[in-house]
């Protein structure tokens, strides 16, 4: 049995790509829609459908954000969903999804194109070796625009009882994301900022500070060895804490040796 999960904010849409998708693939079972990306995360890592169809736009997370954010929570023995990325026409976007073989559908979707679509579906999920969508995906990834430049951090302010504490950037050792804060962590202490990760990150210098997880950013330099595990995962051990730091699938391409 296939199960198949969209993930779209505009109803009639979603309700459209159903029933297209019914008609072209009667054996195909559909889980109940989710209407943003934060729904479409707890419900895909709840039930892991085999195919994923990602609205690029909508509340929550966005379809990319939620590929990545799938990619790296998705349960360990489990093979990747198939994803097909729904868009308006976007002409960077759409060439950026040809580069890395991703599959995609224009809104508003088109039977003869959907019917194309699901042919190369069916045959994939029925070839003996499965594609590898984390590939797909870091490719995708790669060819992202980079963030608007921003003036580089010299320091974090962190609120430290009645006062404001300036933690120097090139003390912390890593960053972790927790809710509508950051966990600043030096060698020795650690300090709460009121900010997301997310614009934290144009900020920081991208050769130092390096992304490991979707809510993780360790100060390279801080890292004293990248030790891969047994079933396949890396970690990293740091020089100055007994801290122990996951990388996700998707950034453990990044520690090999050279």
């Amino acid at each position: 049995m296939t199960r198949a999960l969209i993930a779209e904010d505009e109803s009639l849409l979603a309700e459209h790509l159903a029933a297209e998708l019914l008609a072209l693939w009667p054996e195909l079972t559909l889980l109940p829609t989710a209407a943003n990306g934060d729904e479409a995360f707890e419900r895909a890592l709840a039930l892991t459908p085999e195919l994923l169809f990602l609205d690029i736009r909508m509340p929550g997370l966005s379809g990319l954000e939620l590929a990545q954010a799938l990619a790296e929570d998705w349960p360990e023995g489990r093979p990747l969903p198939l994803i097909v990325f729904v868009t308006a026409y976007d002409e960077y976007a759409l060439k950026a999804f040809e580069t890395a073989a991703f599959d995609y559908l224009l809104k508003p979707v088109q039977p003869q194109r959907l019917k194309q679509t699901v042919a190369r579906l069916r045959e994939r999920l029925e070839a003996a070796e499965r594609p590898d969508p984390l590939a797909a995906l870091q490719r995708l990834l790669a060819q992202q625009p980079a963030a608007a430049a921003a003036p580089r951090l010299r320091h974090l302010q962190a609120a430290v009882g009645e006062h404001i504490e300036l933690v120097p950037i090139d003390a912390i050792v890593y960053l972790e994301a927790a809710d509508k804060y950051v966990r600043a962590v030096t060698g020795t202490r650690e300090f709460w900022v009121r900010v997301s990760l997310r614009d934290l990150l144009p900020q920081l210098d991208p050769e130092r500070f390096w992304q490991v997880h979707r809510g993780t950013v360790v100060n390279i330099d801080a890292v004293a060895r990248a030790r891969r595990l047994e079933n396949g995962t890396v970690q990293l051990e740091l020089r100055e804490r007994a801290d122990k730091l996951a990388v996700s699938r998707l950034h453990a391409a990044r520690f090999k040796a050279q």
